[in-house]
């Protein structure tokens, strides 16, 4: 059974910087897709950013393009989303999330053009991020 864990939200002010980290037990995190979500106030669940198994596929929603990164780091167990130039619209509870039944190369099709047209089996509890000045 898989167990996801955000970490690395705060508050940070408009232009800065945060990296959040995804960090799985239970499952070697690198033979799947891991998406990272938010949820603003008083908003839907938003799909950020998606990076498929070896890295074959990286997606970013159209408002974060340029701005955020999604990575590996080599290991097994963590995913980062490095955000930078934030804005007080990227304020929301983040979420990473990854699904079992799409391993390697199935990865892609969560990772699609249509990301996230697929719903991910797995969730971490989520991390607050603050962008305020």
């Amino acid at each position: 059974q898989v167990q996801l864990v955000e970490s690395g939200g705060g508050v940070a002010r408009p232009g800065g910087s945060l990296t959040l980290s995804c960090t799985a037990s239970g499952v070697a995190l690198d033979e799947y897709a891991v998406g990272w979500f938010r949820r603003a106030p008083g908003k839907e669940r938003e799909g950020v950013s998606c990076i498929s198994y070896q890295n074959s596929r990286a997606k970013y929603v159209d408002s974060v393009k340029g701005r955020f990164t999604i990575s590996r780091d080599g290991s097994k167990t963590t995913v980062y989303l490095q955000m930078n130039n934030l804005q007080p619209e990227d304020t929301a509870v983040y979420y990473c999330a990854t699904d079992l039944s799409y391993p390697h190369h199935y990865s892609d099709y969560l990772c699609g053009d249509d990301f996230p047209g697929l719903d991910f089996g797995s969730w971490g509890p989520g991390t607050q991020v603050t962008v305020s000045s």
